[in-house]
């Protein structure tokens, strides 16, 4: 009989967690745990809230953990030590999100592996381990073409005036802010990041405008000059992406890859499918 498994691809804004039980399937929707935020006791605490009483006294025996920040070891001893105390018992395996992203684009098989969600990353897999990866040096210093990025390149154009009248108009009916509440979610506030990164949503809603896909060509561009440049095998293989940009802007990742003579692989929104079915 096959094991009780929960699968969890969970980013810095919000967590998907699968159930594995009898054969069936169950989606559970949790907010994100990052734990360069969240420490152990947060995380357990979140996890009893969001995630056990959903859970319905499931003895869970397997856990496969993909999270955002636990290339870091120990955030990802954080992550087990949280998840063990909530489901006792359970065996788990805790690893970082680009894994996520590498097994379920590429299986087993080898392939470049690309993050463009509230973050960014991207490596090369060898169809079982991570062989090379881009540093991630996050959203303050990098994390280019990712939601946090892009949002930090709409908030500019806004503050400095950039956008026309137009832009300008449509900013303000969406959001209903100004310049001191954004500094100080921005500054003050935790989670900067996820704020940045919701205001990406903003350049989906106003494609056709110029400035829109300026902003959106150039933030992807410096993903491709930055990262999938220094990889040569780049040039020899197709580049997957996963992620809600990717998955948003799938045609301006296409004329990138026609100009740099990349192939364009899977662009996919989240990776849970291809992880069910890695662990299955």
């Amino acid at each position: 009989m096959a094991s009780i498994k929960l699968i969890a691809d969970s980013g810095a804004t919000k967590a998907e967690w699968c159930l594995l039980h009898n054969g069936k399937k169950k989606t559970i929707f949790t907010q994100g745990i990052s734990p360069y935020f969240l420490n152990t006791e947060q995380i357990i605490d979140l996890l009893r809230q969001e995630l056990l009483p959903k859970l319905k006294k499931i003895e869970i025996e397997e856990i496969y953990y993909y999270g955002t920040g636990c290339a870091n070891i120990q955030n990802s001893k954080s992550v087990k030590k949280a998840l063990l105390t909530v489901f006792k018992g359970a065996r788990a395996e805790v690893t970082h999100d680009l894994m996520a992203a590498a097994r379920s684009l590429c299986g087993h098989k080898k392939g470049m592996a690309c993050i463009l969600g509230t973050g960014s990353n991207t490596c090369y897999y060898d169809g079982k381990k991570i062989v090379k990866n881009s540093p991630g040096i996050g959203y303050a210093l990098g994390d280019e073409g990712s939601g946090a990025y892009l949002g930090k390149k709409v908030i500019q154009y806004y503050l400095y005036n950039t956008f026309d009248d137009e832009l300008r108009g449509r900013f303000d009916l969406t959001y209903m802010t100004n310049a001191s509440e954004i500094l100080e979610n921005v500054y003050k506030k935790p989670m900067p990041n996820r704020y940045l990164a919701s205001f990406a949503k903003f350049l989906a809603e106003n494609r056709g405008h110029y400035m829109i896909e300026n902003i959106i060509e150039d933030g992807l561009n410096d993903f491709f000059f930055q990262h999938l440049c220094k990889f040569r095998e780049t040039w020899l293989m197709p580049v997957n992406f996963v992620g809600s940009v990717a998955f948003g802007f799938k045609d301006v990742l296409q004329h990138l890859c026609n100009c740099y003579e990349f192939e364009l692989g899977k662009v996919i929104k989240a990776p849970m499918e291809g992880l069910i079915d890695y662990h299955r």
